[in-house]
């Protein structure tokens, strides 16, 4: 897999340089400012983008800024966004941009390689990775600010966890029901969403992005 790595730490920077090489992976840009990053991003055409969310000069929402500026050419670019703090608003901003393959996931919650690993490989293959803290402070959000009744509780729970990227099993078992229900509980809420079959789109990051963007 071929990645561009954004991140101004360098001890940091050089961990995942590392860690992504140690698992074959090929870091093809390594950057640590927003404007090098949109030029790499652009120039290599990356697989996937993991990037930190505050990058100099103002440390603020350079790489942010930088990863939508570079999909504003390629829609499709899968992006996975690191940050020390939960940011809604970014997160937000993010998964309504357009385009598949979405992440968000905070730095000190990042336990192992191998999970780090697993958001990159499920982000790549356009699907989502969001921090369970994020994606519920998301939902919070938006029920307090819209007062979104269409899902039910249960419903609500189960997208969350598809945020997450999580498969029917692994839904399954976190919130102790069967993967029948679970997948009852996924129709309910492509129905309740509007999201009909298609060959081209996957519905799960759809019902995730369709929610968002109410």
């Amino acid at each position: 897999m071929r990645i561009a790595l954004a991140e101004d730490h360098f001890l940091l920077r050089d961990g995942l340089i590392r860690l992504l090489g140690a698992y074959g992976h090929e870091v093809v840009a390594a950057v640590d400012n927003g404007t090098e990053l949109l030029d790499a991003l652009i120039r290599e055409q990356p697989d996937v983008a993991v990037v930190d969310v505050r990058l100099p000069p103002t440390f603020t929402d350079e790489g942010l800024r930088a990863v939508l500026a570079a999909r504003e050419q390629m829609p499709d670019l899968p992006v996975l966004l690191l940050s020390q703090y939960v940011e809604p608003l970014y997160a937000r901003e993010l998964l309504t941009s357009g385009g598949r393959g979405v992440g968000y996931m905070l730095k000190d919650r990042v336990t192992n390689g191998a999970q780090f690993l697993d958001s990159i490989r499920r982000v790549a293959e356009g699907g989502t990775a969001m921090d369970p803290e994020v994606i519920s402070k998301l939902l919070v959000r938006k029920e307090r600010d819209e007062a979104v009744g269409s899902l039910s509780e249960r419903e609500r729970e189960v997208l969350e966890w598809l945020a997450q990227g999580r498969s029917n099993a692994g839904i399954a078992q976190g919130l102790f029901i069967s993967e029948k229900a679970v997948a009852k509980h996924i129709s309910n809420i492509f129905t309740k969403l509007g999201l009909l079959p298609t060959d081209g789109d996957n519905r799960r990051v759809l019902a995730v992005l369709t929610y968002l963007d109410q």
